[in-house]
């Protein structure tokens, strides 16, 4: 099987050079991610080989655990902090980190990876320690959902649904095909729901299937959002899926079941191209703000952890949190 290409950097300006030595950087692992506990010999090896000094390393299985050494590393004038991880992870560790003069490494440790991936962060262990070794660094903007910080996607429906499924035993079990096993399983069950979408350039009503809010430019393990979302823009970018057996009055029976499972399917082909936005189930959205009503309310997902019901408002907090990013290309 052909490697995975590394993805493209989806940043609006260049990152630029940090211009100052940082100091010794605290690594978080977290040992129930997909690679496990033996990553953590690993990325201190390659940190190691960069010359890249250390505060501390720890493996961390718990959030409270991790907040603790979060806490402790910067009452100590700590100014990096290397994540090991998914992105359920790094959510967990960006609340600690937002708006203050320190720097988040990414180490793409988990089933999904998407924030990497929308940074442009290769998923191997070896090239993301060069990027932090690099010291390119760039400003990205982080999402909310009622107050809540999210780094890539809030989801409603189909994608949320899919989540609960994503247990942390089937990620081990099946790791990279984890979110399509789950998704399979979910497609049989699902049912559509009406939301009401509040933007700042009107309103919005829709039978759908799912409602996916990015901050960045992907969700579920590489699908994505738009082909413009970036993580820089100050913009939300969404998009619905409609469900066709809601227009044509079979919701609920069989064969409209198998309506939505059809446009579900023809969507699905479409998604990691981007090519999604184009179908005409799909309804794509720009905004600073969403504010979301759902009937039945729904469930919501931020970064494949469920944080709570609609309703919902999603807003952003611009240019919240430094990263390490790949180095800006020349022309």
């Amino acid at each position: 099987m052909a490697a995975e290409a590394p993805p493209q950097a989806v940043l609006n300006d260049p990152p630029r050079r940090a211009g100052l030595d940082e100091g010794p950087a605290l690594v978080l692992v977290n040992s129930k991610c997909r690679l496990g506990s033996e990553a953590l010999p690993a990325t201190l090896a390659a940190l190691e080989a960069r010359g890249i000094p250390l505060a501390g390393s720890h493996r961390v299985s718990k959030p409270k655990s991790m907040e603790r050494l979060l806490q402790q590393a910067l009452e100590a004038g700590v100014k990096r902090i290397l994540i090991g991880g998914g992105d359920g992870t790094l959510n967990a560790a960006m609340r600690h980190l937002l708006g203050r003069n320190v720097t988040l490494g990414v180490l793409p440790l988990g089933t999904g990876n998407d924030f990497a991936r929308s940074l442009g962060i290769p998923p191997t262990l070896e090239e993301a320690c060069d990027i932090i070794a690099a010291g390119y660094t760039a400003r990205v903007d982080v999402g909310l959902a009622n107050g809540r910080p999210f780094l890539n996607a809030a989801s409603l429906g189909l994608a949320t649904a899919i989540a609960k499924r994503l247990t942390p035993e089937l990620k081990r079990r099946v790791g990279k095909l984890a979110y399509p096993v789950a998704a399979v399983a979910e497609l049989w069950e699902h049912q559509p729901f009406h939301v009401r979408m509040k933007t700042d350039r009107g309103e919005l009503e829709l039978d759908v299937l799912q409602l996916v809010v990015g901050n960045g430019r992907y969700h579920g393990a590489g699908n994505m959002v738009t082909p413009d979302a970036t993580l820089d823009d100050h913009r939300l970018d969404a998009y619905t899926i409609a469900a066709p057996s809601s227009e044509s009055g079979r919701e609920g029976t069989g064969l409209g079941h198998m309506q939505d499972l059809s446009t579900l399917a023809r969507i699905a082909l479409s998604l990691r191209r981007g090519e999604h936005v184009s179908h005409p189930a799909v309804t794509a959205v720009s905004s600073a703000h969403l504010e979301v009503l759902a009937e039945p309310p729904q469930d919501i997902n931020a970064d494949g952890e469920l944080i709570g019901r609609t309703p919902v408002r999603f807003e952003l907090a611009p240019a919240a949190l430094r990263v390490y990013a790949p180095a800006p290309t020349t022309h």
